[in-house]
């Protein structure tokens, strides 16, 4: 989770109704979000493997190398996200230097929780 304050002024909220999607896996991707309220649910293959609350960032590979969702982001209540550029993003990471080492834990802990969840290769 990062600091939500440095986003309270952003005047770019994204609303989505429960049961949709804020983006899915394989869409095209260039901006982060930011979870201002609600709760919402990050699917790789149909399967939940992270549960989003106020202040969760999502889309951070994208903002850091355009292309192809890796996953989807559902909401399972009414939410509202930030939407942030890659301007922005440029921005809070010059000013905030800490808000880049955040994202960067958040990358980490989620590519270990999915290392965790993929089944090892049996040998040959």
């Amino acid at each position: 989770m990062v600091f939500f304050e440095l986003f309270a002024h952003n005047p770019t909220l994204i609303k989505i109704e429960a049961g949709h999607a804020l983006f899915l896996e394989g869409d095209e991707g260039r901006m982060m979000y930011v979870l201002a309220t609600g709760t919402a649910e990050v699917v790789v293959n149909n399967r939940v493997v992270e549960n989003l609350q106020h202040g969760s960032i999502v889309g951070e590979i994208s903002i850091v190398m355009p292309g192809p969702r890796s996953a989807s982001v559902v909401a399972k209540t009414n939410c509202e996200f930030v939407a942030v550029d890659e301007k922005r993003f440029q921005f809070l990471v010059q000013q905030t230097p800490f808000f880049a080492t955040q994202v960067m834990r958040v990358m980490a802990e989620r590519l270990r929780n999915l290392n965790q969840i993929v089944t090892p290769l049996e040998d040959i």
